[in-house]
């Protein structure tokens, strides 16, 4: 073993984007590569290759999520506090994703088109008058932070004008190893004070209070929303407990809007990138309704770095032997640049076809849930912009966000002409 991949451990080494060098060499010479980390934490295991990563995703008996799916080592007692759904395996994630999984599903998401269009077109034109009235708009905050957050609203049901407050618990939320948005960094000695609140943040205790009022009004007066699934469900004939309610909140709350706000940065920012797709866009519209152009901006952009799995024996990954007991993290920017998979991978091709995707997970229990939902608002987001643009460029310096866990854009400004 060496130490090649002792980079992807520092959160600092993804503020400029993925380490894409790092990751090839990573696929060449070793693909599961031990990864150290500093004390108190032992060190987990970097899947590189593509069918690694899905060979491990299926196979939840020998590779489970019941010990986290971040790289921070929680023991049994933070496990009680902070198990969500995607932190458990069959049965029991089983009977947990069904309470939400029905509205997630394509034909319920599908009636959705019509007010995310609304919603994507007024978020449009506010930010494009900003375009005419100063030159340049931070494309984060005024398009693809708004919404997500303002689909999520719906879902739940509460006064879009909360959306200002999922926005900021997201950023707080996710940004707990980036010093601008934590409101106390992970691994910090203050973080101690929350270690039985998931990402050690205060902001989780903030969501759990809103949770709770709002689960208090669904069961007084029930709805058709994701609240009152919760707040009313029962998982083997047992109400679903205030814990168990507060961590699937929160884990809706954040999921729901702070994976599809980066999928819309990364996707604005390769049409920056890549002009001639835009091009391409503006000339042939109908490119997005097919499947494989939105799964090609899915594997050029993945808004989730890894995902993290726990060996529940001795086995092997790829042929190299892991312990009972052993970190293994699935990183899936690299599995969607995999040459033995994905042919030119470092091609960015709106007609490719039968695209591979890893980006919401591939295989097994944990595939994305709300996947559909995520197409459905990137491909309507990409639609009305590349309909009311001519040209887009950098008016400055994207800031990443500083984590190895979400592929997270703070800031996107741009200046663009208009059609």
């Amino acid at each position: 073993m060496t130490d090649v991949a002792a980079p992807l451990a520092d959160p600092g080494t993804f503020v400029a984007g993925p380490p894409w060098e790092l990751f090839a060499r990573l696929r060449g010479e070793e693909p599961v590569a031990w990864t150290p980390e500093t004390l108190p934490h032992s060190g987990f295991w970097s899947v590189t290759r593509h069918r690694d990563i899905v060979a491990v995703s299926r196979d939840w008996q020998t590779f489970s999520s019941r010990r986290g799916v971040s790289l921070e080592e929680l023991d049994d007692d933070q496990l009680e506090h902070r198990t969500s759904l995607i932190d458990t395996d069959p049965p029991r994630h089983t009977a947990l994703r069904k309470l939400v999984a029905p509205m997630f599903g394509p034909k319920v998401v599908n009636g959705y088109e019509t007010f995310l269009r609304g919603i994507v077109g007024r978020a449009l034109d506010d930010a494009l008058v900003l375009a005419r009235r100063q030159g340049t708009f931070d494309l984060v905050e005024h398009v693809s932070s708004q919404v997500p957050v303002r689909v999520l609203c719906r879902l739940l049901d509460v006064d879009d004008d909360v959306h200002t407050r999922l926005t900021s618990w997201g950023d707080r939320l996710v940004g707990h190893t980036d010093p601008e948005l934590a409101d106390v960094l992970l691994g910090s000695e203050e973080s101690e004070k929350y270690r039985l609140v998931p990402f050690r943040s205060p902001a989780a205790l903030e969501v759990f209070e809103y949770g709770r009022a709002l689960a208090a009004e669904r069961r007084a007066v029930p709805g058709s929303d994701l609240v009152t699934a919760l707040a009313t469900a029962t998982v083997d004939d047992e109400p679903l407990s205030g814990r168990d309610f507060d961590n699937y909140f929160l884990l809706l709350a954040l999921a729901g809007q702070e994976t599809t706000r980066q999928a819309v940065s990364l996707a604005a920012l390769t049409l920056i990138e890549h002009p001639h797709a835009l091009a391409r866009l503006q000339d042939r519209p109908d490119v997005l309704a097919h499947g494989p152009a939105l799964d090609e901006f899915l594997r050029w952009g993945p808004p989730v770095y890894h995902m993290r799995r726990t060996a529940t024996r001795d086995s092997e990954i790829g042929g190299v032997p892991v312990r009972a007991g052993d970190k293994i993290a699935l990183w899936y920017p690299s599995g969607n640049r995999d040459e033995r998979a994905i042919p030119d991978p470092d091609v960015f091709d709106l007609d490719r076809h039968g695209v591979d995707l890893v980006t919401f997970g591939k295989g097994g229990p944990h595939f994305c849930m709300g996947s559909f939902l995520a197409k459905l608002e990137l491909r309507v987001t990409l639609q009305e912009f590349v309909a009311r643009i001519d040209t887009i460029r950098l008016a400055g310096t994207p800031e990443r966000l500083r984590s190895n866990f979400v592929n997270g854009v703070k800031r996107l400004p741009v200046a663009v002409t208009l059609r």
